[in-house]
């Protein structure tokens, strides 16, 4: 028979009410996909106004490959991965890190699943895998490089735009001035390495993962990398692409409503989910079928 410390053990690993209700319909979804599953999710729309104070962790960053290992652990990774993603994007660099790794654990069998949203960095990870699913109401996001906060195509785009004003007209020169002093000496060549890497980063997953060993596969991830990576076609860093627009860049993207099954053991983890950061401290969860967790709530990190 346990002891005292046997059963609080076991209470602290089952975890809150929100825990075991949404490993429940984890585990459900793994069987009705016969997959494993991790659920990468991020509280910034739930807890929009602890991001605007500054607080940290809401973004993809270098902490969440130690959520993703303890996930994986123990996986029969024969299966591949339906990976859910619900994320505002976040560090280009760690995103490179977790495909790779990703990658070395299931080759190229990773699904990806937004149930709602996955911009920027969430985005990237979704074009790294063979196929994307998306309801009519999820959507993806462009996927141009920000620096500070700011697109970096943007900042190019207005240091040629004040060079050729002021060649034009050096009576502009006092009115450009004060814009252009706001920006670092090396800002600009920043900007363009970090174009090249997103561009080139991308288009190898999409030639390597989504379209490996077809005709055109260069051009094919061309376009998709043109669209969604020019700040001066997408408009705007927030911009929301559906479903209809994702297959009309050629990216391989299947309806959610086109299984029933899936399609409600999907929106239920995603529920559960949303549930969790809406109602506890938590801001990021990392969690696959079997009940591994590695949560972020505000001010600490831990698995459970």
């Amino acid at each position: 028979m346990p002891n005292w410390k046997d059963i609080l053990s076991e209470i602290q690993a089952s975890g809150s009410t929100h825990d075991v209700i949404r490993r429940k319909y984890l585990n459900q979804l793994h069987k009705v996909s016969g997959r494993n599953v991790i659920i990468y999710y991020s509280g910034w729309l739930q807890k929009s106004e602890l991001r605007r104070q500054g607080v940290q962790g809401f973004e993809l960053n270098d902490a969440d490959k130690e959520g993703f290992m303890a996930a994986i652990h123990k996986m029969d990774r024969k299966k591949g991965l339906d990976l859910i993603l619900h994320t505002p994007g976040g560090a280009m660099d760690a995103t490179e890190s977790l495909i790779d790794y990703l990658r070395a654990m299931f080759d190229n069998n990773i699904r990806a699943i937004v149930p709602q949203i996955a911009m920027s960095a969430g985005t990237m990870i979704s074009l790294a895998c063979t196929e994307i699913i998306m309801g009519k109401h999820s959507s993806l996001g462009p996927i141009d490089p920000q620096i500070m906060g700011l697109p970096a195509h943007g900042i190019i785009e207005e240091f040629k735009r004040a060079a050729t004003e002021i060649k034009a007209n050096p009576v502009t020169i006092p009115l450009w001035q004060p814009i252009i002093a706001k920006y670092h000496p090396t800002l600009i060549g920043e900007c363009e390495k970090a174009i090249e890497w997103a561009t080139e980063m991308v288009k190898e997953w999409l030639v390597t993962g989504m379209f490996a060993g077809e005709s055109g596969a260069d051009a094919k991830a061309n376009v998709i990398v043109k669209e969604l990576g020019d700040h001066s076609l997408t408009k705007s860093h927030s911009r929301h692409i559906s479903l209809k627009k994702a297959q009309e860049l050629g990216i391989k993207v299947k309806a959610l409503e086109s299984d029933a099954k899936l399609q409600e053991a999907v929106l239920t983890v995603h529920h559960a989910s949303i549930q969790t950061l809406a109602s506890t401290p938590a801001i990021k969860i990392i969690e696959n079928h079997m009940g591994a967790a590695f949560i972020q709530a505000i001010g600490q990190i831990g698995s459970r």
